[in-house]
């Protein structure tokens, strides 16, 4: 009596475990595609994502890429994976930080949080669906830097290979960013905010010049900045080189962002 007690129990308990993880997968997608539809109903949104590489391409390479000594390389080929990270960057990190103070302000959290949804679900769908967002702009940014003369040198695995890894550092700074979302009281500041640290953050490294041309100073920084590790792994990636210690740093760049303001997020999210 007691063993079938028990076997009952156990099963009733198993079977009540996968029924909840097929509800917190079920709004995890759920809030994904919310996100995802949002953007593609914004057609003015998504039209600055994929002009703004293509004018940063083009800007970079035909006005500031003869000035530029990037040790006989054509600097399309230094340029691109910079412009990736970048744009990566600015999706991530400036569209969530502004989407999420924005949902705060609007209500739209607090409507979630009175709904039979998991927390984690709401943020979940967010940076997820920055991946998405972050696909297309790569599309673009890669299409156009082939057009101006770079090229896949290191093969087809090792490219496929650097795109996965700017994805999985791009979302990973989408939960920095959205940390930052919920620390704002308002859009407007969390515009500000987002922009400040982008700028500094994509400059000072070797997105754009080698940073051997800094000031020693501002070298120290840019050797062990994140985005140096991240770019200087996809152009190893792409051309062929050593990438095993710059992968490795994006990697570890990554999982201890994601590990850090994943829960802090969620915590904030709650505590709103």
């Amino acid at each position: 009596m007691t063993s079938t007690t028990l076997t009952w129990e156990s099963g009733t308990s198993c079977t009540q475990s996968r029924n909840a993880l097929a509800w917190w997968c079920s709004d995890v997608w759920q809030m994904t595609l919310r996100n995802v539809r949002h953007v593609l109903r914004s057609p003015e949104l998504v039209m600055f994502s994929l002009v703004q590489p293509v004018m940063f391409i083009l800007l970079f390479t035909y006005v500031f890429g003869g000035a530029i000594d990037v040790g006989g390389e054509r600097y399309a080929q230094f340029l691109l994976p910079g412009i990736l990270v970048q744009m990566a960057l600015y999706g991530s990190a400036a569209g969530t930080t502004i989407g999420v103070a924005a949902e705060m302000h609007e209500g739209l959290m607090d409507r979630f949080r009175s709904m039979p949804m998991s927390r984690t679900a709401v943020l979940l769908g967010r940076t997820l669906s920055e991946i998405f967002r972050n696909v297309g702009v790569a599309g673009v940014t890669v299409g156009v830097g082939l057009l101006v003369g770079f090229r896949f040198r290191g093969g087809l695995l090792p490219a496929l290979a650097g795109l996965l890894l700017l994805l999985l550092f791009g979302y990973a700074v989408s939960w920095f960013a959205a940390y930052l979302g919920l620390s704002v009281r308002n859009p407007e500041a969390a515009q500000a905010v987002g922009g400040v640290w982008i700028f500094p953050f994509t400059l000072i490294s070797s997105a754009f010049v080698p940073t051997g041309s800094m000031p020693g100073w501002l070298q120290a920084y840019a050797a062990h900045s994140p985005m140096t590790a991240a770019v200087n792994a996809l152009r190893a990636l792409f051309t062929g080189g050593p990438a095993t210690s710059y992968v490795l740093q994006t990697v570890a760049w990554s999982v201890g962002l994601i590990a850090v303001f994943a829960p802090l997020a969620v915590r904030k999210y709650g505590s709103r």
